[in-house]
């Protein structure tokens, strides 16, 4: 992998951790539960996306 691939898998890697923080952020705060399911499940596709480019390492 050379050092600019590295860089992007990276800089992925934070933007997938801040996205499902933020999920879970919302999600806490959502009164109506078919939204904050919804939202829930936000946050677990960006977990499989973090580990997706976590195993290019």
């Amino acid at each position: 992998m050379t050092e600019k691939e590295l860089l992007y898998v990276e800089d992925a890697l934070g933007h997938e951790q801040y996205f499902q923080a933020q999920c879970g952020e919302i999600a806490r705060q959502l009164q109506d539960a078919a939204l904050r399911a919804s939202v829930e499940e936000m946050g677990r596709e960006h977990q499989k996306l973090y580990q997706n480019f976590y195993n290019l390492l």
